[in-house]
């Protein structure tokens, strides 16, 4: 993929890098504590702390770890080093179990003797708070002892005192009560001096010196809010553009020029780059409410080259006769031009609009049809009313006159016949349009068709055997290669020419066009090696020739200074190619400059 194809992806899924970016954003401010309350962490010092010898049977490892965690011991070692701010001070160490029988404590500060510092203070308040707890737990447990062996003493005095009463006889049972009272109150005293030479000793202590080193801090294990903050904005960033560029690659809809061109295997005969929400809303043609906008040029390209390229007698000059209020072809009938699409939302009744627009300022008349009998649109992008129309004329059975349905439309020179009310079953409306289409050719110079769907409904492939012409639209990103396919294969068995893609919704460059040499336009693409629509169209017979006008000595002297194709191409592009583009050079170059004086006009 191309660096600028890169950035088209990045555009296309702009939501979702705004949606990764602020979920990072999200996350790294739940997780950071608020403000900068920890120092630089570029020293590190560590302490241990065990018990003393003969007290660890005594000293429990998991109540000196949780005492040493606790706020008693922060609080103290805050005070001492003269710290008002306890929670900058927690946040600078951590204690953990290296093992049964000893805790490590680390501390982080900017530098060696700070860090120093705050770990002698944690380890003396540890050592000492603990201590302290410890001979209070001690002297609580001495006082209950005392108060259990005066009780035994006194049983002991008791027992003596019936001995030295009993008889010989009785003195050999009352021993053994006596005996046992005697080791009871042993044992008490022997546990009250263990817990009074505890009581006067510390229980844990230091092991070893504080081992300083210099650790060095990084952006990645910064605690500053600001630099996290900006760490997560760059991390959530990075996801959302490798996950675009995954969903790329798993898309496989139709949005590049060739792209669209190897799966229709059609050439690409209009690109439409996408258009605003404030362009889309209009009730108008483009062409006629932007003159200016780019895309209103690339909806005059699109026509010359539909001129250009489709059948002869859509390339001759405008007609000038009028019966009533009908205009005639004075070189013939109107040609008919079916715009379809494969599925909808694909822009086809706005290339219809906009297209009958941009022949419109040629001079020529246009017709507009709207045969799209399930979902009429026509009327909407030209102001029109709805009304009687289409479907009144095909579902009748007796075929009224067509200038009482022709409305005149905002756009000079563009005439339309609206959807109508449909009532009937769409399929069987066009079951008459044979009729219907010839007679509207003779009431303009170009006769446009808007038709539903050819992947949903049938109608368009009633319609396209009654057409001169084809153009097929597609919107970029909304069809897939497998319909595109299918649509290339339902027109191939028609025979009808087809002159094209007209590609809408393009973001930037679509693709790199095909070098072509001289004279070699869409319309020789048509029957490349390969296009199943243009060996079928090259069976039909050629409609009747358009003559050049007589008026204009100027185009064999223009034919004469055309450029020629290279013998060799252009005799296998004469073979392969539809009868309607089986053309001279000269016959060519000549439509070229009428179409150049009309638009200069």
């Amino acid at each position: 993929m191309e660096p600028a194809n890169h950035f088209t992806v990045l555009r296309r899924y702009w939501r979702l890098l705004v949606g990764c970016t602020v979920a990072a954003l999200i996350i790294g401010f739940l997780l950071t504590p608020a403000g900068d309350a920890v120092d630089d962490g570029k020293w590190q010092c560590k302490v241990a702390i065990t018990p003393v010898a003969g007290a660890g049977e005594s000293v429990r490892a998991d109540q000196v770890l949780s005492y040493a965690q606790g706020s008693d011991v922060t609080t103290t070692a805050a005070k001492k080093l003269g710290m008002t701010d306890v929670a900058a001070l927690a946040a600078r160490r951590t204690v953990t179990a290296a093992s049964t029988q000893m805790l490590v404590f680390t501390t982080t500060g900017p530098t060696q003797q700070t860090c120093t510092d705050l770990a002698a203070a944690l380890s003396e308040a540890t050592i000492n708070g603990y201590s302290q707890e410890s001979k209070k737990s001690a002297d609580e447990s001495i006082k209950r002892l005392r108060a259990q062996a005066d009780s035994q003493q006194d049983q002991v005095n008791s027992l003596q005192h019936a001995f030295t009463k009993a008889g010989a006889a009785d003195q050999p049972k009352l021993q053994p009560q006596l005996t046992a009272a005697l080791n009871a109150l042993t044992k008490t005293l022997t546990d009250i001096s263990t817990l009074q030479n505890y009581s006067q000793t510390d229980a844990i202590q230091q092991w070893g010196s504080i081992d300083a080193k210099e650790a060095g801090g990084s952006l990645l294990t910064s605690p500053s809010r600001g630099v996290r903050l900006s760490l997560a904005v760059v991390l959530g960033l990075s996801l959302g553009v490798v996950a675009a560029l995954m969903l790329s690659r798993m898309d496989t809809r139709l949005r590049t020029r060739n792209a669209t061109e190897e799966a229709f295997n059609l050439p690409v005969i209009g690109e439409i780059p996408q258009l605003g929400r404030r362009l889309r809303r209009l009730r108008e043609p483009l062409v006629v409410a932007r003159p200016s906008d780019p895309a209103a040029e690339a909806y005059r390209s699109l026509r010359s080259t539909l001129l250009l390229t489709g059948p002869e007698s859509l390339s001759g000059r405008p007609g000038q006769e009028r019966t009533g209020t009908a205009r005639k072809a004075r070189t013939g009938p109107a040609p008919v031009v079916l715009v379809m699409s494969g599925r909808s939302g694909d822009g086809r009744t706005t290339t219809v609009a906009n297209l009958a627009a941009a022949l419109a300022e040629t001079g020529r008349a246009v017709l507009v049809l709207d045969c799209d009998f399930r979902h009429p649109q026509a009327h909407l992008h030209f102001g029109v009313g709805d009304g009687p129309g289409m479907a009144e004329l095909l579902s009748g059975e007796r075929l009224p006159a067509l200038d009482d349905l022709i409305r005149e439309t905002g756009v000079d020179g563009v005439r339309l016949i609206t959807g109508g009310n449909t009532t009937a079953y769409p399929a069987a409306l066009v079951l008459r349009a044979g009729e219907v289409l010839r007679r509207a050719r003779e009431h303009a110079d170009v006769v446009l068709i808007d038709t539903s769907p050819l992947l949903h409904a049938n109608d368009a492939y009633d319609l396209v055997q009654h057409s001169d012409a084809v153009l097929v639209t597609a919107l970029a990103g909304n069809v897939t290669p497998e319909q595109a396919d299918r649509v290339s294969e339902l027109l191939a068995r028609t025979g009808v020419p087809v002159a094209g893609v007209a590609l809408l919704g393009t973001i930037g460059p679509s693709g790199r066009r095909l070098k072509r040499d001289g004279l070699r336009t869409g319309a020789l693409l048509i029957g490349r090696t390969g296009g199943p629509s243009a060996r079928a169209a090259a069976e039909r017979p050629a409609p009747a020739p358009v003559p050049a006008p007589a008026e204009e000595p100027a185009a064999p002297a223009a034919a004469e200074r055309a450029p020629r194709p290279d013998p060799a191409v252009a005799e296998e592009h004469h073979r392969a190619a539809p009868s309607w583009a089986r053309r001279p050079a000269e016959s060519v170059a000549e439509t070229t400059l009428q179409l150049r004086e009309i638009e200069d006009r």
